[in-house]
């Protein structure tokens, strides 16, 4: 549906000839500061991330395989992996609160949030916890409080449908009723990367996630020490999209 800015009800009863002329009149004096703003040919719809590997923005993040995430001031990054490297839980943390990313598989042209959502709210039903529906950045968010053995615990779950991709972010402590407590972890979220790839995989599967080559050999070590490795810059997504030169016979 398309609303257009049109005369006020004082002209409800002109002749047609009038309303003409005044709809032209209007039209004429209209500012330019009223007009939509052109949207950027380098950015999908709404200017935010997530954003799909073919249509990121440059920057610098860690690769953790079908998530880039985003190296950002004062949040600390952990995560949990097997011997293997494989990875179980991603968090970023910032003071008492918290940033839980998930990625899963997604059909295309379709998005699973709603479904999804509809099924965090069962369970947490079916556990004794009371779950409302909010609006947010990225559309409808489910916010809860739950208890623990430290106490009391709010959540705030939110989904992003992407490109055959969703992400599932779960916000947790004081940044999950106040996203201004943690803005950090707001900005992560807005610059994540996903990099699904093109096999075909059941809807919901988790995409696969890794860690870097030298934090995954850490891991194997076993020494039960913190692993850490820099992030590195990613190219913007048309840089990406480049042929590389042909190599020079020699």
């Amino acid at each position: 549906m398309i609303f257009s800015r049109q005369g006020g009800g004082r002209h409800a009863k002109a002749d047609n000839a009038k309303a003409e002329a005044t709809k032209r009149a209007a039209e004429r004096r209209t500012p330019a500061e009223d007009l939509p703003a052109p949207a950027r040919a380098d950015e999908p719809a709404g200017g935010i991330g997530p954003w799909d590997v073919t249509e990121a923005p440059a920057g610098v993040r860690l690769d953790l395989g079908a998530l880039q995430v985003p190296a950002v001031e004062g949040v600390d990054l952990r995560v949990q992996a097997d011997n293997e490297g494989v990875i179980q839980q991603v968090m970023l943390v910032r003071g008492d609160s918290a940033l839980q990313l998930g990625v899963f598989a997604a059909p295309k042209g379709e998005g699973i949030w709603d479904e999804v959502r509809a099924e965090i709210r069962k369970s947490l039903f079916d556990e004794g916890v009371a779950a409302e529906e909010a609006p947010g950045d990225y559309g409808v968010e489910l916010r809860a409080r739950v208890r623990t053995a430290e106490g009391l615990a709010d959540l705030r779950f939110v989904g992003v449908d992407g490109p055959r991709w969703m992400v599932r972010g779960l916000f947790q402590g004081p940044v999950a009723v106040d996203p201004a407590v943690a803005p950090q972890l707001g900005d992560c979220l807005r610059g994540l990367v996903v990099s699904r790839g093109n096999d075909a995989k059941p809807v919901r599967e988790p995409l696969m996630l890794r860690l870097p080559k030298e934090m995954a050999e850490a891991a194997a070590a076993g020494d039960g020490t913190a692993v850490a490795a820099a992030a590195q810059p990613m190219p913007a997504a048309d840089e990406r999209r480049k042929p590389s030169p042909r190599p020079r016979r020699l």
